[in-house]
């Protein structure tokens, strides 16, 4: 073990530290544009209807203390759904504890859509994440109420649909890590391995028009053992008619491409998407639940190197919705020694993984664009990963389509919540003496910062809510619970209860070092020993962290300090010594048993500086795909010159 770095590791806060502003190359075009207009792309691409508005741009925003209304600051500008602390919100601002975030605009509605409401159609207004309370108004009344920072909620809008400007308001308040309801990786004493805390609308707003009774979300079974899918309309009523259209699968899949059965008027660069003869059954018990069998000649399975995609059209009564689907499944089964291993589709699959923390220099939790999802996912497949551990964060739909389409498993992490953690005990302490942290029993609440009851439900019903968010989405192949002891609590109750409600995925219940034998998955993290295989008979055995080599760039990296849990001072070194890691320790491995390892991370976040890219997204510190230079390179090659 190398106790130099394991105590050079040791969390530290930073509150102090002025972040450096580091402009992705995306967010520079939005800053030096001025652009008024962000995030336009549908929000919801596995249920997407014809008739919606994206109310994503400049908004009106100011903060109000909240035992003196009296002292609400100056309205401002804020450019949505980016939060008031990050760069390209226009903000800068940290919203205190203490404090109410108020934000409106106003909204009008061309007679086309006024024409809708006459006709009894009803408008939906979406807030993809709002972090973490809010509470929307329209025209001064008050319509619903949130809590909880990263999933989605709607609400009926439309008695206040008329010729007149809507005024649309919603009032926040984010408790962040005073609390304990979820935060994630948020902090307000910023600092190693905790980030700026952000709040606020931070995905996107918009509203669509369905008729009276309409689809409100689906349930997507895929069954390749049997070439079937099972779908199943959630909807206030059932529906007297239900047709489905399938389509032929795509491997290079786009959402922007439309829909045509021939090539009649194609235009040049457009493709067609010919019919499949697909046998469709609703059963009487299930009217709402369509069973979908395909033709054995139109069977394509997915997988990262094959990503075939269905796309779909369904009409019910009078609401029409497309989609997409694959065909695939996620198991543990023994391989021909015996020896478990995550399988993808009935066989041994290797799951080369990076860490993802999905934050960026100039958004934090809000990606940019959606051309920065695509660079991100790109980069870790040219660099030869399959995976990425989404950690500690759910990212809006749009990144999850871009997996499915481009092909990467994705690991899904819950958000992690509970109250002040004891951080020698939950991290220090097992990364030091790991075997005794796997024999502790996580029903010592205080000990895991989970002492409030209130908070135990409310992270409870927040996964359930995230699996249902999520179940469809044809990537996702594992959920994980609980990491590093942080605000965990009773693992192995929950892994059953995960299972229960999602039989189709396996469940890594605890990743790091609070074993509660559990789940699918003997799931540790090793960053200071040599990494080694401990099989274990019930379940398959993964390294769910590793890594974590860091490099600090300067003018791309947010502060001047530098935490990781081996340093580099050049990204020669770093390439050398990741090298050498995976391949003289991490692939003898796979031989012996390793079904999965996700090295840290895949960027830098602040003063992280582990990632195989620049927080700004703008120098590659590892394995410099063909044909693309980093920024660094090319300073070196114009000084040669």
């Amino acid at each position: 073990m190398k106790i130099k770095d394991a105590l050079d590791s040791i969390q530290k806060v930073h509150p102090e530290d002025e972040l450096l502003p580091l402009y992705t190359p995306w967010g520079e075009k939005t800053a030096q544009s001025g652009a008024e207009k962000v995030w336009q792309e549908y929000p919801r691409p596995q249920l997407e209807r014809n008739h919606y508005c994206i109310l994503n741009g400049k908004w009106r925003c100011w903060f109000v203390p909240v035992d003196n209304p009296a002292a609400a600051s100056q309205k401002t500008d804020i450019l949505v759904p980016f939060s008031p602390e990050c760069l390209l919100s226009g903000v800068g601002r940290q919203l205190k504890p203490d404090e109410y975030l108020w934000y409106e605009r106003e909204v009008s509605f061309p007679e086309e859509e006024l024409a809708r409401k006459e006709k009894g159609q009803r408008c939906i207004l979406h807030f993809e994440a709002v972090d973490q309370q809010a509470a929307v108004y329209c025209n001064d009344s008050q319509v619903t109420s949130h809590a909880g920072g990263y999933l989605p909620f709607s609400a009926d809008i439309t008695e206040y649909v008329s010729g007149q400007n809507l005024l649309l308001q919603v009032r926040v308040r984010d408790e962040s890590d005073t609390s304990w309801h979820t935060r994630g990786k948020q902090t307000l004493n910023r600092g190693g391995m905790f980030y700026t805390a952000q709040s606020g609308i931070w995905q996107s707003v918009w509203y669509e028009w369905v008729p009276a009774n309409y689809i409100q979300r689906m349930k997507i079974t895929p069954d390749p053992d049997h070439n079937a899918v099972a779908i199943e309309l959630q909807s206030p009523k059932e529906f007297a008619s239900v047709s489905c259209t399938v389509y032929k699968p795509a491997r290079t899949f786009s959402l922007e491409e439309p829909f045509r059965t021939s090539a009649a008027g194609l235009q040049p660069g457009e493709r067609t998407y010919a019919l499949i003869g697909v046998s469709i059954r609703r059963e009487s018990s299930a009217p709402n639940t369509l069973l979908l069998t395909l033709p054995e000649d139109s069977v394509s399975l997915w997988t990262p190197e094959t990503p075939y995609l269905y796309r779909f059209t369904i009409i019910a009564d009078d609401d029409i919705i497309h989609g997409y689907f694959a065909l695939r499944c996620f198991s543990v089964e023994p391989d021909e020694k015996g020896v478990l291993r995550f399988c993808l589709n009935h066989r041994p699959y290797f799951l080369h993984g990076l860490l993802d923390q999905g934050y960026w220099s100039d958004g934090l939790m809000t990606a940019p664009c959606d051309e920065a999802f695509i660079y991100d996912i790109e980069l870790a497949k040219r660099q030869g990963f399959n995976m990425l551990r989404k950690h500690i964060k759910i990212e809006p739909l749009r990144w999850y389509y871009h997996c499915d389409r481009l092909g990467m498993i994705v690991w899904q992490d819950m958000v992690n919540g509970g109250t002040s953690y004891h951080m020698p005990y939950v991290c220090y302490f097992p990364t030091v003496f790991p075997n005794t942290a796997f024999h502790t029993k996580d029903h010592h609440y205080r000990l895991f910062s989970r002492a409030d009851e209130e908070g135990r439900l409310e992270w409870e019903q927040e996964c359930r809510d995230t699996i249902e968010h999520l179940y469809s989405v044809p990537s996702i192949a594992v959920w994980v619970p609980f990491n590093e002891g942080w605000g965990q609590f009773d693992a192995a109750r929950i892994a059953k209860q995960i299972k229960e409600q999602d039989p189709t995925r396996p469940v890594d219940h605890a990743s790091g070092w609070f074993d509660q034998k559990g789940g699918d998955f003997k799931s540790i993290h090793n960053y200071f020993r040599t990494l080694k295989v401990k099989l274990d008979k019930k379940r398959a055995f993964v390294i769910s962290e590793y890594g974590g080599y860091a490099c600090h760039i300067d003018g791309h990296s947010a502060v001047s300090r530098a935490f990781g849990y081996q340093k580099y001072e050049t990204t020669e070194a770093l390439a050398d010594a990741y090298r050498q890691l995976i391949d003289r320790q991490l692939t003898p491995l796979i031989e012996c048993g390793l079904s999965g390892a996700v090295y840290t991370q895949l960027s830098d976040v602040e003063e992280e500086v582990n990632g195989l890219v620049t927080y700004d997204r703008r120098v590659i510190k590892i394995g410099t795909a063909p044909g693309e230079q980093s920024e660094k390179t090319e300073s070196e090659e114009e000084k040669k010159t």
